[in-house]
């Protein structure tokens, strides 16, 4: 069993900033056997990766956030944060932390032009935190 608890979220105004964060805990989580991401789910849609990285460090994100949006592992402290800048209204969701075992992770490849192919995660594999709101206003 894996455990996750959020903090972090709110309400702030377009162009702002904000920080999640997710600590991770549990009798089988191993920070060197498990990639953790961010999803979100917005009013209505369903849920997406916003951001994944692997256990070998590598991350990659979401088109609509690239750029705007850091993923940050520690591995000392076991945590995960999320920092969120410049946002827009339609980053307004439920965002919420995951982990799962590498076997259900995939992507993180080189690519022959630079960068990585996109991590995906089968969420039949993952473990949620509670998820944490954030609002963006116009």
């Amino acid at each position: 069993q894996v455990r996750l608890v959020e903090s972090g979220g709110g309400s702030v105004q377009a162009g702002g900033s904000l920080r999640l964060s997710c600590a991770a805990s549990g009798p089988t989580y191993n920070r060197y056997r498990y990639c953790m991401a961010w999803f979100r789910q917005a009013e209505g849609k369903g849920r997406e990766a916003v951001a994944i990285v692997d256990n070998d460090g590598i991350t990659t994100y979401a088109e609509a956030v690239k750029g705007r949006f850091i993923l940050a592992r520690d591995n000392v402290k076991n945590t995960l944060s999320l920092q969120m800048n410049d946002l827009k209204p339609e980053d307004s969701a439920m965002y919420y932390c995951a982990a799962a075992h590498k076997l259900y992770c995939s992507g993180g490849d080189s690519l022959p032009g630079g960068g990585y192919s996109r991590h995906t995660i089968d969420e039949r594999g993952a473990y949620w935190g509670q998820g944490t709101r954030v609002t963006v206003s116009s």
